[in-house]
């Protein structure tokens, strides 16, 4: 059976991924759920990569999953080191040499959302909206400062995206990486075709199960 690194996003910790890794275990599936460092401004995207890598040790049959942000870190494992399968979550797909900074515009996000009704920032809203309320502010409560600013400003330092088999999988209800959006980018930097899940941003949130499903059907085993 296949383990999964789950790779978080900005601001949160290992514990977003809670309530998806009770689920693979459940399946019998090894789980691993770092906290990537966080709270000093120096830190950069190899460092993130360290922590995954540590974290994993010597196991085998790795499929290493990036939420969000995670999608800067989650490739610069598989270039590290071997693993089965990537997965990225609603994932901010960098291109070689763009950094997180530049990602806004480079990937067409600022030029998609100019014209949409914005919902802001307010994490209820942008983030939580389908997520119980209680859990949302868990979530808010355990906010930490990840990623630092050097790992945000560092251009994203593979040539080309590893030599893995990859997966996608888009949020269709995501008020912060737009669903359209998403689409276009995941067929142009991936040449692949998303799979969807009727979810908000925080899919590990909101729709625990069912993105444990949908990561458990992509890895052969029975």
């Amino acid at each position: 059976m296949r383990t999964f690194v789950l790779i978080h996003g900005a601001g949160d910790a290992g514990w977003y991924w809670h309530l998806v890794a009770a689920e693979l275990r459940g399946r019998g599936y090894g789980v691993l759920a770092p906290d990537l460092p966080g709270g000093d401004d120096a830190l950069t995207l190899y460092d993130y990569a360290d922590a995954v890598v540590e974290a994993a040790g010597d196991r085998d049959g790795l499929v290493v999953v990036g939420q969000s942000f995670g999608a800067f870190t989650a490739p610069l494992v598989a270039a590290r080191r071997p693993v089965a399968s990537l997965v990225l979550v609603a994932g901010m797909v960098p291109a070689p040499g763009e950094s997180a900074d530049r990602w806004w515009t480079g990937s067409g996000y600022a030029e998609a959302v100019r014209h949409r009704a914005g919902q802001g920032r307010d994490p209820y809203t942008a983030f939580y909206h389908d997520v119980p309320r209680e859990l949302a502010e868990e979530a808010v409560r355990r906010e930490r400062a990840h990623p630092s600013p050097a790992a945000s400003a560092q251009p994203w330092p593979l040539d080309a995206w590893p030599d893995v088999p990859t997966r996608f999988v888009l949020c269709t209800e995501d008020r912060f990486l737009p669903p359209g959006f998403l689409r276009r980018l995941v067929r142009k930097r991936l040449a692949v075709v998303p799979e969807e899940i009727a979810a908000g941003h925080c899919a590990a949130l909101s729709r625990p199960v069912e993105l444990a499903g949908l990561l458990a059907a992509g890895t052969g085993d029975r």
